[in-house]
């Protein structure tokens, strides 16, 4: 084939730059002229990038902390409004969402647990419900409906147990009638309060077990720095000195989980400072505790419970300074990562507070929460608005965000695997 001049190469350049020219030209007044806009041309993620779901166990490692010794911010972690950099232009895939359910814990209006959260767990898209007083108007009515979820639960995919929880703390916190009575603040001024603990902690599972749950969303390992404050006020703290709150929160959990009920340490890192009106169910706290003075006070008792083989830690959605000042501690990477992680070495289960509390107000919706507690650690995302669209919006979020390639795919697989880890470890119904 002839080689082509000089001078029709140089009339092909022109052609080709006068028709890239067009292109542009188009581009711009397109929707003025109705001639529509330009399709954009698609831009591949790097290839080194995980940009969909990966089973557990099969995804790549995950990133290492910010080598920050738990003070500061980590990579991770959201713009401080926790709103997405990106607007979701396309519905998750059916994979993605499937995982990202079984990060989900769901709760429900009423006795009766509605057809569309039975048919959610049926499909495997539920980690576990959450349940109140008012889902528990008599034993025999929430023994109906807790064999209607467990039923659902062994029809799903993979037939494994659902994490079935609630609040069992004793005193003024207690969901269901029964044990434990006594509070913690009674507890810890007993005789013998390691021994009032263990037999309080024991008598909580008896009442998880009767009832057909298998979490209790307790021990709190609050150490109140004032009488009366906010922990102190509802009997919620074993007491002032972490000594003593460690020796008692220890003794509940390790008494209950002996007898199949996980127990979860509350509220990392502590809201022992919180003044009496400081509610973080109501509105945004801040608690400017000094960095030692919250690692020795607020955070030695989760030492103990740790060591004690505690199954899950909630995080406190107070804001702590000394280690992040713009987050939440559930919103931040430098406390659930840095803090948790790292420097005390829990393995076991993350689990926020509740989603639509009040000190997230400037954090978004139940979706942009959900995707800033993903991206500090959360494993397990608290749904407990009785809305079970609270817990779809959660779900669909996140499962966006790993299609993304916003929350990694690495660790996505991690945090899925270890909640599966956890159901698994229940004997099936």
């Amino acid at each position: 084939m002839p080689r082509p001049s000089r001078r029709s190469t140089r009339r092909t350049s022109r052609r080709r730059v006068r028709f890239a020219l067009l292109v542009l030209l188009l581009a711009a007044v397109g929707p003025a002229t109705g001639l529509g806009p330009v399709a954009p041309v698609a831009v591949q993620a790097p290839p080194d990038r995980p940009t969909g779901p990966v089973d557990p166990g099969t995804g790549t490692a995950t990133r290492a902390a910010s080598d920050t010794d738990g003070v500061g911010t980590t990579p991770g972690n959201p713009t401080p409004t926790g709103r997405s950099t990106t607007v979701p232009t396309a519905a998750p895939t059916a994979a993605s969402l499937r995982l990202a359910g079984r990060r989900i814990v769901y709760s429900y209006p009423g006795d009766t647990p509605p057809p569309e959260l039975l048919d959610t767990i049926r499909a495997g898209r539920a980690a576990g419900v959450i349940l109140f007083k008012e889902n528990a108007p008599s034993p025999e009515q929430l023994r109906l409906a807790v064999q209607m979820l467990k039923g659902a639960a062994q029809e799903s995919p993979s037939g494994a147990p659902l994490l079935l929880m609630t609040d069992q703390e004793g005193g003024k916190v207690r969901r269901l009638p029964g044990e434990p009575v006594r509070s913690a603040r009674q507890t810890g001024a007993a005789a013998d309060p390691a021994g009032d603990a263990a037999r309080s902690g024991a008598g909580a599972a008896g009442t998880l077990i009767d009832a057909g749950l298998n979490v209790n969303l307790a021990p709190v390992l609050d150490v109140f720095d004032a009488p009366d404050n906010f922990i102190d006020h509802f009997e919620r703290s074993y007491g002032g000195q972490p000594e003593a709150v460690a020796e008692s929160a220890t003794a509940f959990l390790a008494a209950q989980q002996q007898l199949g009920v996980a127990a979860t340490a509350k509220h990392f890192p502590g809201l022992g400072a919180a003044a009496r009106d400081e509610n973080t169910d109501e509105r945004p706290v801040v608690l400017p505790v000094p960095l030692a003075e919250l690692r020795a006070r607020g955070e030695e008792p989760y030492r103990a419970a740790i060591a004690g083989g505690v199954r899950l830690v909630m995080a406190s959605w107070a804001v702590y300074p000394a280690l992040d000042a713009e987050r939440p501690a559930g919103l931040s990477g430098a406390v659930v990562q840095g803090e948790l992680r790292r420097r005390l070495g829990f393995r076991g289960v993350t689990v926020t507070d509740a989603l639509e509390a009040g000190a997230l107000a400037a954090f978004g919706d139940t979706g942009e929460r959900a995707v800033a507690a993903a991206l500090a650690g959360m494993d397990l995302l608290l749904c407990s608005a009785r809305d079970v669209q609270q817990g779809d919006a959660a779900a669909e979020a996140i499962a966006v965000a790993l299609d993304s390639g916003r929350l990694d795919a690495g660790e996505f697989s991690s945090a899925v695997g270890r909640v599966d880890t956890l159901r698994t470890s229940f004997s099936r119904p």
